[in-house]
């Protein structure tokens, strides 16, 4: 069935007649409007091509930029070196992006992704992406809003490289261009976003960041009051707004000029206001007539940004209706031509192609390893000084958060650390935390070290997708061509005395523990809390590796292990500890106890009780729970034959289920079980032991375990 975009395109332009020439082009000339013409037109044209190539079961996308190719004008005034991330409307702004960067086949490389080919450029076959290397498109999720917190990052990472020192994948004068729809707008991340952009103009802070909301009125179904965008963001205090009719394209142009020139010149936000329409549904499976009226539909063909840029050409005198055709007609064939060589392309054949941006080479055996020297310290002392070490040996690593700065942290694991290192590297942010990942994200991606802090796990839930959605898939989606390094500290698990609830003594850590690539440390000691994130940070800078670093606020200043005043939890700092290698305790050849966290000092104690009794255990500390050490954990689960998971988590989506799996999937003979915390919020005070882990259900356990192993 044709599709009306096409036909009333055909049919309108077949009548254009030359008018009056236009008040004003927007200042281009007819030579420009036909570079961006032609941007549009392939943009059309691809669109129309993705839904051919689903009809024959070759191609798997279908969500098109039709009624928006008038973003073509923002890439117009802007440079190939403005990193851009854009929203998934923006054919006409990648291909006219690739126009000015010799060497591109933009084209070739969108069909390539619509079809999942893994030849494709960016992504290999892994998603549909507007990305690009020699373009400085950063590729993004189909999650709405959510790279508006990277963007944020990204334009503060500019002036702050500048401001350091430091090189940086884009000039100085850079500007980011972060595209979005008008239902994104309303997303709680896109306004948190945006209150973090304008927070930092207030402050002085330079942030040239030109934010372009492409408004056709509607999100998938859903309408969106008229007038709405302009009332929510056309008089922010500290936000400039710029408006355009984003169907014509002078207009386009003229208003994006601006914009762009005014976040150039004063390094603040601004806010492009593109009014567009949807053209052809919202993808190819959308049956638009079932929410949309006919007359509504209609409307939204005679404002075509292809025809309105027609009729300025005949209006410029550069084109008349038969070159407009014959314009039209030759982009169809290209394009088709191109859709037809690559619907047969390779795809990604195996697991093993698919997974090759995930796959992380892990420390062998002892390799790496260095042994701590020094007094011994606390594990909030030893946090502390190492990440002095890493600010003194690593001019682009920042630390930054809620309170980390002139406080020193809520736990004073950071004390000192501005005074040390500047004002410019350690420094507090708002409290958002999908402002504090996307300025990590920003950061990673302009090719520093960011070290953000997240206060209390619980609080990490409020933005899990930035590191879920953001930071785990850039390197997935882009092959390893983009990555955005971090190690991102998280203060969690429960015991804290005499500070309870569930808000400051989270135990979920499931929503870490599923993300695919991510390297999750979690160290009880001291040695191991230096030597760990010494090797997150070098896991992040080296490979590009996104890392979590949960860290047990209860033993942040534990001295003693089993009497007052032993010294048993002080260590020396210093050395590094090989990511996804566990850490023995005792060589007992009764019963292995895995554990980790606040587990270890528990397990710990409540062993020495065991031996007492006369059962010889050794303890396994995982200290990683991704990549899980399963050839330490399988070494000492066979060396006794018994295991004993004891898990400070919940029982469901907690960290033994991972255990046991690796154990089963192993094919142990042995017996196994595991002992945990209940599936329960944390209450406040006493309370909280009814539903923690303790060491004398640890120790029940262990005696449970082996009485029915006799």
């Amino acid at each position: 069935m044709p599709e009306p975009a096409d036909v009333h395109f055909l049919e309108t332009a077949a009548t254009l007649v030359p008018s009056s020439p236009p008040a004003s082009a927007g200042g281009l000339s007819g030579e420009r409007c036909l570079e961006l013409f032609d941007a549009q037109l392939g943009s059309r044209h691809l669109d129309l091509a993705a839904r051919r190539l689903q009809a024959r079961g070759h191609g798997f996308y279908t969500i098109g930029s039709s009624g928006h190719e008038g973003n073509a004008a923002v890439a117009g005034v802007l440079r190939p070196d403005d990193p851009a991330l854009l929203h998934y409307r923006s054919g006409a702004f990648f291909l006219e992006r690739a126009r000015q960067v010799p060497g591109q086949d933009p084209l070739r490389d969108v069909l390539l992704g619509l079809v999942a080919a893994a030849e494709e450029p960016i992504a290999g076959g892994r998603h549909k992406v507007f990305g690009s290397r020699p373009l400085n498109v950063i590729p993004q999720t189909s999650t709405i809003a959510s790279h508006l917190p990277r963007a944020l990052g990204v334009a503060f990472a500019i002036e702050r490289a500048a401001r350091l020192g430091l090189e940086s994948p884009w000039p100085r004068d850079a500007v980011t261009v972060c595209s979005f729809g008008d239902a994104s707008a309303n997303h709680s991340t896109a306004t948190g976003a945006v209150n973090a952009a304008v927070n930092c103009g207030y402050q002085g802070l330079p942030l040239p960041l030109l934010l372009v909301c492409e408004d056709n009125g509607i999100g998938i179904s859903v309408r969106t009051p008229p007038g709405w965008i302009r009332a929510a963001y056309g008089s922010r205090p500290g936000l400039a707004y710029f408006h355009a009719d984003g169907c014509d394209l002078a207009d386009a142009h003229a208003a994006a000029a601006r914009a762009a020139g005014w976040v150039r010149e004063r390094r603040r936000p601004a806010f492009l206001h593109l009014r567009t329409v949807r053209l052809m549904g919202h993808a190819g499976s959308d049956v638009e007539s079932s929410y949309r009226t006919p007359a509504e539909m209609a409307s939204d063909l005679e404002r075509d940004p292809l025809l309105r840029t027609a009729r300025l050409l005949v209006d410029l005198g550069v084109a008349t209706a038969r070159d407009i055709a014959r314009l039209y007609e030759a982009k169809r064939a290209e394009v088709t031509a191109l859709a037809e060589e690559v619907a047969d392309a390779p795809r990604l054949a195996s697991a093993a192609q698919v997974m090759t941006p995930l796959r992380f080479r892990c420390t062998g055996p002892g390799g790496g390893a260095r042994a701590p020297e020094g007094e011994p310290v606390t594990l909030a002392q030893a946090v502390n000084r190492t990440l002095g070490d890493l600010l003194d040996e690593r001019p682009g690593m920042l630390v930054f958060g809620e309170d980390v700065a002139r406080k020193g942290g809520v736990y004073g694991v950071t004390r000192g650390l501005m005074r040390r290192a500047g004002a410019a590297r350690v420094f507090d942010t708002i409290l958002d935390e999908q402002s504090i990942l996307g300025l990590a994200l920003g950061f990673g991606t302009a090719g520093m070290l960011p070290v953000p802090e997240i206060q209390y796990l619980a609080y990490l839930h409020n933005a899990a997708d930035q590191i879920r959605g953001e930071a785990a898939t850039l390197p997935f989606f882009s092959s390893g061509r983009y990555r955005n390094p971090m190690v991102v500290r998280i203060a969690g698990y429960a015991y804290q005395k005499g500070f309870g609830g569930h808000f400051h003594n989270d135990n979920a850590v499931a929503a870490l523990r599923d993300i695919p690539g991510l390297v999750i440390a979690s160290p009880a000691r001291p040695d191991d809390a230096a030597g760990m994130l010494r090797a997150c940070a070098d896991a992040a800078e080296r490979e590009g590796r996104v890392c979590a670093m949960l860290e047990p606020i209860a033993l942040y200043h534990a001295r003693d292990l089993h009497e007052d005043g032993d010294g048993g939890w002080l260590a020396p700092a210093g050395g590094t500890v090989p990511i996804g290698r566990a850490r023995t305790y005792g060589d007992g050849g009764d019963l292995t106890v895995v554990t980790f966290a606040n587990g270890l000092r528990m397990s710990l104690r409540a062993v020495r009780r065991l031996e007492a009794a006369g059962v010889r255990c050794r303890v396994l500390d995982l200290r990683w729970l991704a990549p899980l050490p399963v050839e330490d954990l399988l070494r000492e689960a066979r060396a006794t034959g018994a295991v004993l998971v004891a898990d400070e988590t919940r029982r469901t989506g907690g960290v033994s289920e991972g255990v046991l799996t690796a154990l089963a999937d192993a094919g142990f003979p042995g017996r196994a079980a595991r002992v945990t915390s209940e599936d329960s919020f944390i209450p406040l005070g006493d309370a909280a032991h009814h539903v923690l882990l303790s060491e004398a259900a640890i120790e029940d356990a262990a005696r449970r375990l082996l009485t029915s192993r006799r």
